[in-house]
Protein backbone atom coordinates (compact mmCIF):
# COMPACT_ATOMS: atom_id res chain seq x y z
CA UNK A 1 0.00 0.00 0.00
CA UNK A 2 1.10 3.63 0.29
CA UNK A 3 4.55 4.16 1.77
CA UNK A 4 6.02 7.50 2.80
CA UNK A 5 9.08 8.20 0.66
CA UNK A 6 9.80 11.79 1.60
CA UNK A 7 8.14 15.06 2.63
CA UNK A 8 4.82 15.15 0.80
CA UNK A 9 5.64 12.11 -1.35
CA UNK A 10 4.29 8.53 -1.19
CA UNK A 11 4.89 5.41 -3.30
CA UNK A 12 2.59 2.49 -4.03
CA UNK A 13 3.57 -0.72 -5.79
CA UNK A 14 0.98 -2.27 -8.07
CA UNK A 15 0.58 -5.71 -9.63
CA UNK A 16 2.82 -6.79 -12.45
CA UNK A 17 1.65 -6.08 -15.97
CA UNK A 18 2.23 -8.08 -19.14
CA UNK A 19 3.43 -6.53 -22.37
CA UNK A 20 4.41 -7.83 -25.79
CA UNK A 21 5.83 -11.34 -26.18
CA UNK A 22 4.86 -12.28 -22.64
CA UNK A 23 7.31 -9.95 -20.88
CA UNK A 24 6.02 -8.82 -17.51
CA UNK A 25 6.98 -5.82 -15.42
CA UNK A 26 6.62 -4.66 -11.81
CA UNK A 27 4.74 -1.38 -11.44
CA UNK A 28 4.97 1.61 -9.12
CA UNK A 29 3.19 4.92 -8.77
CA UNK A 30 3.95 8.09 -6.83
CA UNK A 31 1.61 10.44 -5.01
CA UNK A 32 2.57 14.02 -4.15
CA UNK A 33 0.68 16.56 -2.09
CA UNK A 34 0.23 19.93 -3.77
CA UNK A 35 0.23 23.31 -1.95
CA UNK A 36 -3.58 23.49 -2.16
CA UNK A 37 -3.90 20.16 -0.33
CA UNK A 38 -4.84 18.23 -3.44
CA UNK A 39 -2.92 15.23 -4.75
CA UNK A 40 -0.80 14.68 -7.86
CA UNK A 41 -0.65 11.08 -9.10
CA UNK A 42 2.24 9.91 -11.27
CA UNK A 43 1.96 6.77 -13.43
CA UNK A 44 -1.06 5.34 -11.57
CA UNK A 45 -1.08 1.57 -11.08
CA UNK A 46 -4.08 -0.77 -11.08
CA UNK A 47 -6.79 0.74 -8.93
CA UNK A 48 -8.10 -1.27 -6.00
CA UNK A 49 -10.62 -0.23 -3.33
CA UNK A 50 -7.90 -0.34 -0.66
CA UNK A 51 -5.53 1.85 -2.67
CA UNK A 52 -8.24 4.35 -3.51
CA UNK A 53 -9.26 4.54 0.17
CA UNK A 54 -5.65 5.13 1.24
CA UNK A 55 -5.19 7.89 -1.31
CA UNK A 56 -8.51 9.57 -0.50
CA UNK A 57 -7.42 9.64 3.15
CA UNK A 58 -4.54 11.90 2.09
CA UNK A 59 -6.71 14.32 0.16
CA UNK A 60 -8.64 14.84 -3.07
CA UNK A 61 -6.99 13.82 -6.34
CA UNK A 62 -6.51 16.93 -8.45
CA UNK A 63 -4.09 15.75 -11.15
CA UNK A 64 -3.29 12.40 -12.76
CA UNK A 65 -0.15 12.22 -14.88
CA UNK A 66 0.65 9.65 -17.58
CA UNK A 67 4.42 10.20 -18.03
CA UNK A 68 4.76 8.23 -21.29
CA UNK A 69 2.31 6.99 -23.90
CA UNK A 70 3.07 3.45 -22.70
CA UNK A 71 1.72 4.06 -19.19
CA UNK A 72 -2.01 4.38 -19.70
CA UNK A 73 -3.61 1.03 -18.81
CA UNK A 74 -5.06 2.15 -15.47
CA UNK A 75 -6.17 5.61 -16.53
CA UNK A 76 -9.80 4.75 -17.32
CA UNK A 77 -10.49 3.43 -13.82
CA UNK A 78 -8.81 6.36 -12.14
CA UNK A 79 -10.71 8.80 -14.34
CA UNK A 80 -13.98 7.08 -13.39
CA UNK A 81 -13.39 7.09 -9.64
CA UNK A 82 -11.71 10.52 -9.55
CA UNK A 83 -13.99 12.49 -11.90
CA UNK A 84 -12.81 15.88 -10.62
CA UNK A 85 -9.16 15.12 -11.43
CA UNK A 86 -7.43 16.60 -14.45
CA UNK A 87 -5.63 13.97 -16.54
CA UNK A 88 -2.41 14.99 -18.27
CA UNK A 89 -1.15 13.16 -21.36
CA UNK A 90 2.44 12.43 -22.29
CA UNK A 91 3.42 13.25 -25.89
CA UNK A 92 1.54 10.97 -28.25
CA UNK A 93 -0.93 9.58 -25.73
CA UNK A 94 -3.93 11.75 -26.60
CA UNK A 95 -4.05 10.26 -30.11
CA UNK A 96 -3.70 6.74 -28.68
CA UNK A 97 -6.47 7.05 -26.07
CA UNK A 98 -9.32 8.95 -27.66
CA UNK A 99 -11.65 7.50 -25.02
CA UNK A 100 -10.09 9.58 -22.25
CA UNK A 101 -10.90 13.26 -21.74
CA UNK A 102 -7.42 14.69 -21.19
CA UNK A 103 -7.25 18.13 -19.63
CA UNK A 104 -3.83 18.96 -21.06
CA UNK A 105 -0.73 17.65 -22.75
CA UNK A 106 2.52 17.55 -20.79
CA UNK A 107 5.23 19.88 -22.07
CA UNK A 108 8.60 21.19 -20.99
CA UNK A 109 7.10 23.66 -18.53
CA UNK A 110 5.05 22.52 -15.50
CA UNK A 111 1.47 23.78 -15.23
CA UNK A 112 0.84 26.50 -12.62
CA UNK A 113 -0.77 24.02 -10.21
CA UNK A 114 2.54 22.26 -9.56
CA UNK A 115 5.10 24.78 -10.79
CA UNK A 116 7.66 25.36 -8.04
CA UNK A 117 6.92 22.02 -6.40
CA UNK A 118 7.50 19.59 -9.27
CA UNK A 119 9.81 20.29 -12.21
CA UNK A 120 9.75 18.38 -15.48
CA UNK A 121 11.72 17.75 -18.64
CA UNK A 122 10.98 15.76 -21.81
CA UNK A 123 13.40 12.99 -22.77
CA UNK A 124 13.12 12.37 -26.54
CA UNK A 125 12.79 8.73 -27.55
CA UNK A 126 11.48 6.99 -30.66
CA UNK A 127 9.79 4.29 -28.58
CA UNK A 128 8.01 6.80 -26.36
CA UNK A 129 8.99 10.30 -25.29
CA UNK A 130 9.22 10.34 -21.52
CA UNK A 131 8.40 13.22 -19.21
CA UNK A 132 10.78 12.96 -16.26
CA UNK A 133 9.74 14.77 -13.07
CA UNK A 134 11.55 16.13 -10.02
CA UNK A 135 9.79 16.44 -6.67
CA UNK A 136 11.71 19.28 -5.06
CA UNK A 137 10.69 18.83 -1.42
CA UNK A 138 11.98 15.25 -1.27
CA UNK A 139 14.80 15.63 -3.81
CA UNK A 140 13.31 12.78 -5.86
CA UNK A 141 13.57 12.36 -9.62
CA UNK A 142 10.85 10.17 -11.17
CA UNK A 143 11.82 8.01 -14.15
CA UNK A 144 9.24 5.86 -15.91
CA UNK A 145 10.77 3.47 -18.46
CA UNK A 146 14.10 5.15 -19.05
CA UNK A 147 15.70 3.37 -16.10
CA UNK A 148 14.84 -0.24 -15.27
CA UNK A 149 16.04 -3.12 -13.12
CA UNK A 150 14.08 -6.34 -12.83
CA UNK A 151 14.72 -8.63 -9.84
CA UNK A 152 17.04 -11.61 -10.19
CA UNK A 153 15.10 -14.55 -11.62
CA UNK A 154 12.25 -12.32 -12.80
CA UNK A 155 12.41 -13.82 -16.28
CA UNK A 156 13.04 -17.39 -17.36
CA UNK A 157 14.06 -19.17 -20.56
CA UNK A 158 14.59 -17.10 -23.67
CA UNK A 159 13.05 -14.02 -22.03
CA UNK A 160 15.79 -14.11 -19.40
CA UNK A 161 18.43 -14.07 -22.14
CA UNK A 162 16.73 -11.23 -24.04
CA UNK A 163 16.27 -9.18 -20.86
CA UNK A 164 19.95 -9.63 -20.02
CA UNK A 165 21.04 -8.50 -23.47
CA UNK A 166 18.69 -5.52 -23.16
CA UNK A 167 20.30 -4.52 -19.82
CA UNK A 168 17.04 -4.89 -17.91
CA UNK A 169 18.45 -7.24 -15.27
CA UNK A 170 21.84 -5.77 -14.40
CA UNK A 171 23.43 -5.22 -10.98
CA UNK A 172 21.91 -1.76 -10.82
CA UNK A 173 19.24 0.10 -12.79
CA UNK A 174 20.28 0.94 -16.33
CA UNK A 175 18.83 2.42 -19.50
CA UNK A 176 17.63 -0.59 -21.53
CA UNK A 177 19.54 -1.06 -24.76
CA UNK A 178 16.41 -0.58 -26.86
CA UNK A 179 15.85 2.86 -25.32
CA UNK A 180 19.47 3.79 -25.95
CA UNK A 181 19.12 2.87 -29.61
CA UNK A 182 15.85 4.79 -29.84
CA UNK A 183 17.43 7.97 -28.45
CA UNK A 184 18.17 9.45 -31.87
CA UNK A 185 18.29 13.13 -30.86
CA UNK A 186 21.29 12.99 -28.58
CA UNK A 187 21.71 16.74 -28.42
CA UNK A 188 18.25 17.14 -26.89
CA UNK A 189 18.80 14.08 -24.69
CA UNK A 190 22.05 15.51 -23.31
CA UNK A 191 20.29 18.79 -22.59
CA UNK A 192 17.55 16.88 -20.74
CA UNK A 193 20.17 14.98 -18.74
CA UNK A 194 21.88 18.27 -17.91
CA UNK A 195 18.60 19.58 -16.53
CA UNK A 196 18.11 16.43 -14.45
CA UNK A 197 21.62 16.73 -13.02
CA UNK A 198 21.07 20.44 -12.32
CA UNK A 199 18.16 19.48 -10.07
CA UNK A 200 20.73 17.72 -7.85
CA UNK A 201 18.44 14.81 -7.00
CA UNK A 202 19.14 12.84 -3.84
CA UNK A 203 16.79 9.96 -4.71
CA UNK A 204 15.68 8.16 -7.84
CA UNK A 205 12.33 6.43 -8.26
CA UNK A 206 11.43 4.36 -11.31
CA UNK A 207 8.30 2.53 -12.35
CA UNK A 208 10.14 -0.73 -13.06
CA UNK A 209 12.91 -1.07 -10.53
CA UNK A 210 13.96 -0.37 -6.94
CA UNK A 211 14.51 3.21 -5.75
CA UNK A 212 18.08 4.48 -5.52
CA UNK A 213 18.81 6.50 -2.39
CA UNK A 214 22.62 6.47 -2.07
CA UNK A 215 25.25 8.04 -4.31
CA UNK A 216 22.69 9.34 -6.78
CA UNK A 217 24.98 11.75 -8.72
CA UNK A 218 27.51 8.96 -9.38
CA UNK A 219 24.70 6.52 -10.19
CA UNK A 220 23.26 8.86 -12.81
CA UNK A 221 26.69 9.38 -14.38
CA UNK A 222 27.08 5.60 -14.73
CA UNK A 223 23.54 5.10 -16.01
CA UNK A 224 23.90 7.69 -18.75
CA UNK A 225 27.58 7.33 -19.62
CA UNK A 226 26.54 5.82 -22.96
CA UNK A 227 25.37 9.24 -24.11
CA UNK A 228 29.01 10.34 -24.33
Amino acid sequence: MLQVFGPGLWLADGPEIRAMAGFHYPTRMAVARLPDGGLWLWSPVHLTPALLEAIEALGPVHHIVAPTRLHHMALSDWAHFCPEAQIHAAPGLRAKRGDIAFAADLGVAPPPDWDGLIAQVIWPNKIADEVTFFHRASGTVLFTDLLQQMPRGWYRGWRRMVAGLDLMTGKEPQVPRKFRMATRDRVTAKAALGQIEAWQPARVVMAHGPPVTDGVPAFLRRAFAWLG
